[in-house]
């Protein structure tokens, strides 16, 4: 968003143009709506809930139908899904939370994005419902982390930890293994 700029001074002191700050003023206007709590939890259920499998009691939404979609699926399903974070950044929602939600996310379009295995783990996921409950549990009650966030948060780092450390043992174990023979 950009800053209005002074048409003019008036004894040393700018003069705001009132047609560039209600110009500024009605661009978030209109678009805060999307950032509201109603707007996010209906895009939650839009993407993670709207529909029933007859029968089973199992809520899927559209990201389960588009991550359908072989490759370009989950990359859109994914962007549809930071709408919910970005109004958690905008609405001031703690860091830690925020990774959290980032983390959700990743795992849902990571995952997600392996054929068949993936759209029923994104289907049970639900990083959205994920993501907007931990939203609204951090607007209830600002600045409080809990035990679980930052358990899931050293949980993550410890899961990455050895994702990257995999590589270089099994480098150093192939360099070994070459060396010895």
């Amino acid at each position: 968003m950009h800053s209005p700029k002074p048409a003019h001074h008036s004894a040393g002191k700018p003069v705001v143009d009132a047609a560039a700050e209600a110009a500024s003023r009605d661009r978030w206007s209109g678009g805060a709506w999307l950032f509201r709590t109603r707007t996010l939890q209906g895009l939650e259920i839009l993407l993670d809930e709207a529909f029933v499998i007859p029968g089973t009691g199992i809520r899927f939404g559209l990201d389960g139908i588009i991550g359908l979609v072989p490759g370009l699926g989950d990359v859109v399903a994914g962007m549809l899904s930071l709408v919910i974070p970005l109004a958690g950044w905008v609405r001031g929602v703690p860091y830690v939370t925020l990774v959290r939600m980032a983390a959700n996310l990743g795992i849902g379009v990571l995952v997600g994005s392996i054929p068949i295995f993936g759209d029923v783990f994104d289907i049970a996921w639900k990083a959205n419902r994920r993501n907007y409950r931990l939203l609204v549990r951090h607007l209830a009650a600002p600045r409080r982390h809990t035990g679980w966030d930052w358990a899931f948060l050293l949980g993550l780092a410890a899961i990455l930890g050895l994702i990257f450390a995999i590589p270089v043992v099994l480098f150093v174990w192939l360099l070994a293994w070459l060396v010895g023979h």
